[in-house]
């Protein structure tokens, strides 16, 4: 299905993609092929560049740049991963703010920190006391905040080609034989390269060999009309603080520039990825979801009980085993690298990650744990 029937069948991100690759011949033989155009791919092809000038690197996208879950993402900048810190990760928000600016990425990045929300105790001055299954509070804050994801996916794609990378969109992988040199099939062309990036998260998991104890979902969000500043300091986000609950239900939300409230939750289960190309916001259980989220947020406070909401969208992601993200050498090759299932702490992970991908690819690392 083409990349811009799944954008209008997942609804509207309040996110921007301004980048359009060049037209040009699918090349026969790359150093370096990157398979997926997402935070991960983009940071990990412009790295490769980055490092090693003189090698060619090739990154294919199924459908446009940023089309499957960094193009819907919430934006939420978290620290270490969804299972917590792990054995020699580093500094995950320092290393992608180091990146950002090493990249000179113009993302809307902001880290005021993120409020953890919870129904039982919260600070005793928490900014935030709103209505949901019980009394919602900020018990903690942790660090993190908030990026645009448009122009994240716009500016690293931006910087790979500016490098040399070559991005090709709409240009599936179809197949790869892991033979040395890998052998891509490519929308119907044939692509030999040295070393391989996997780089596709929540889509083709049988390639990336993730299809065993990592389960896709499809997450939703909606955004709410400008808020006046009086209304957001009514709220608790005065500060532009995002937040996140640590109980159930779920919650989580962000400001956005113009003043909208961005809240998210409620997830679509899938038997199989493949179903995500059939997933509409509009009907069936997303659309549920969507209303109950929208009911949710009208009972929060009475700022929100007339609120319009101006963008409803969903997106993939991919949750793994323990929470923890897949990043190591392909079982059937040393020459190819797996790296995605970000349980929803992918932001700032996947560009920081990408990087330390290419640096496995030169030979220079080896991969997390």
């Amino acid at each position: 299905m083409p990349s811009s029937a799944l954008k209008t069948r997942w609804g509207l991100a309040p996110w921007k993609i301004d980048f359009h690759s060049t037209p040009r011949p699918i090349p026969k033989e790359v150093d370096f092929a990157v398979i997926g155009g997402g935070f991960t791919g983009l940071s990990a092809a412009a790295w490769l560049r980055r490092f090693e000038p003189s090698k060619s690197v090739a990154l294919f996208e199924l459908g446009h740049i940023g089309a499957g879950s960094s193009g819907h993402t919430g934006g939420m900048a978290l620290a270490e991963t969804a299972a917590g810190d792990l054995p020699g990760l580093g500094d995950v928000l320092a290393g992608f703010s180091q990146i950002v600016k090493e990249l000179a990425l113009d993302c809307d990045l902001s880290l005021p920190g993120v409020w953890e929300l919870g129904r039982m105790g919260g600070l005793p001055d928490s900014p935030i006391t709103w209505s949901d299954s019980g009394q919602l509070r900020a018990v903690r804050q942790v660090p993190g905040g908030t990026i645009d994801p448009g122009k994240l996916v716009s500016g690293l794609a931006r910087c790979a080609d500016a490098l040399g990378a070559q991005i090709f969109e709409n240009a599936p992988v179809e197949n790869i034989d892991f033979q040395k040199p890998l052998r891509l099939d490519v929308a119907g062309d044939v692509v030999l390269a040295q070393r391989a990036l996997l780089a596709t998260n929540a889509m083709s998991l049988e390639m990336s060999d993730m299809v065993l104890g990592a389960e896709p979902k499809f997450t939703l969000a909606v955004a709410t009309e400008p808020l006046t500043e009086a209304q957001r300091g009514a709220l608790g986000l005065g500060t532009r603080k995002p937040f996140y609950t640590i109980d159930f239900p779920y919650l989580w939300g962000r400001l956005l520039p113009n003043g909208g409230v961005v809240f998210g939750s409620g997830l679509v289960h899938l038997k199989d990825w493949r179903e995500l190309a059939d997933v509409d916001v509009t009907v069936g259980q997303a659309a549920e979801l969507i209303a109950r989220l929208e009911s949710r947020v009208r009972g929060l406070h009475p700022v929100t009980h007339a609120v319009e909401f101006t963008h409803r969208w969903g997106g993939p992601i991919l949750i793994t085993d323990q929470w923890k993200p897949v990043f190591r050498l392909h079982p059937r090759s040393p020459h190819a690298v797996v790296l995605g299932g970000y349980s929803g702490h992918g932001v700032a992970l996947s560009v920081y990650l990408g990087r330390w991908a290419a640096e496995v690819m030169l030979g220079r690392r080896k991969p997390l744990g």
